[in-house]
C-alpha cells in the first residue's frame, strides 16, 4: 500500500480522494431532482408519500461507506508518506514515529466507528443504537476534539517528514508551514505535495538500483 501511494500521480489521488465523493454527491442530487414516473395523484395510485420519499432517501444509505472509503484513502496517503519516507531522512535525525502511529489510529478508528453507526441508522439495523445518544455529551465532545488534534498532529508530522527528507536537516515549523497547510487543504495541496513525494521516492529507488548495479 505504501508504494502505491508514493508512486501514485497527483491526478490519480485527486480522483480517489475528491472525485469519487463528488461523483456520489452529484448522483444523489440528480436522483433527488430527476422526474419520477409517479401518477399525479399519489393517493389514487396507492403509492404512499413514505414510499416516494424512501425511493429518494435510499441513496443516502451509501453515504457512510463512501465516507469510509475517502477516510481510508486520505489516511492511507498520510501513513504512506510518514512511514515510507523515513528512510530518506538523515541517519542522525530521529522522528517520533511511535507517537505518530498511536495518534494516527485514534481518529481513524473514531471516524470509521461513527460512519458505521450512521450507516446502521440509515439501513435500519441500528434502530436500537439510539442509546448512543445517552452517552455523556461531554465525553463525546472531548473525544471529537481529541481526534481533531490527532489529525492536525498527523498533518504536522507528515509535513515535517517531507521537508526533512528534502532539506536533509532538522527543520522547524517555519520550514514546513507551507506543506502543513497544503495537506490541510488537500484538494489543492495534492497537486503540489504529491510530485514532491514522487520525486523523493524515485530518488530513493534510483539510489537502490545504482547500488545494486555496482
Amino acid at each position: 500500500m505504501i508504494k502505491f501511494f508514493l508512486k501514485a500521480k497527483h491526478w490519480q489521488l485527486f480522483i480517489l480522494m475528491f472525485g469519487i465523493p463528488l461523483a456520489y454527491q452529484l448522483f444523489t442530487i440528480y436522483q433527488l431532482f430527476v422526474p419520477r414516473s409517479y401518477p399525479n395523484s399519489i393517493s389514487d395510485s396507492g403509492v404512499g408519500t413514505t414510499e416516494v420519499l424512501n425511493d429518494n432517501i435510499i441513496y443516502f444509505d451509501y453515504f457512510p461507506y463512501v465516507m469510509i472509503l475517502f477516510v481510508v484513502i486520505f489516511f492511507g496517503w498520510f501513513w504512506s508518506i510518514a512511514i515510507g519516507l523515513q528512510k530518506k531522512l538523515p541517519s542522525e535525525i530521529k522522528m517520533k514515529v511511535e507517537k505518530f502511529k498511536i495518534l494516527f489510529f485514534i481518529p481513524l478508528i473514531y471516524i470509521i466507528s461513527i460512519m458505521l453507526f450512521i450507516g446502521g441508522l440509515f439501513s435500519g439495523t441500528g434502530t436500537n443504537s439510539f442509546s448512543f445518544i445517552g452517552w455523556p455529551l461531554l465525553i463525546i465532545s472531548l473525544l471529537h476534539l481529541f481526534s481533531m488534534f490527532c489529525i492536525f498532529h498527523s498533518m504536522y508530522f507528515v509535513a515535517k517528514t517531507i521537508k526533512t527528507a528534502e532539506l536533509k536537516r532538522k527543520v522547524v515549523f517555519g520550514d514546513f508551514a507551507g506543506e502543513f497547510f497544503l495537506l490541510w487543504f488537500y484538494f489543492i495541496g495534492v497537486w503540489i505535495i504529491q510530485p514532491k513525494v514522487n520525486k523523493l521516492f524515485q530518488n530513493k529507488t534510483t539510489a537502490i538500483n545504482n547500488s545494486q548495479m555496482q
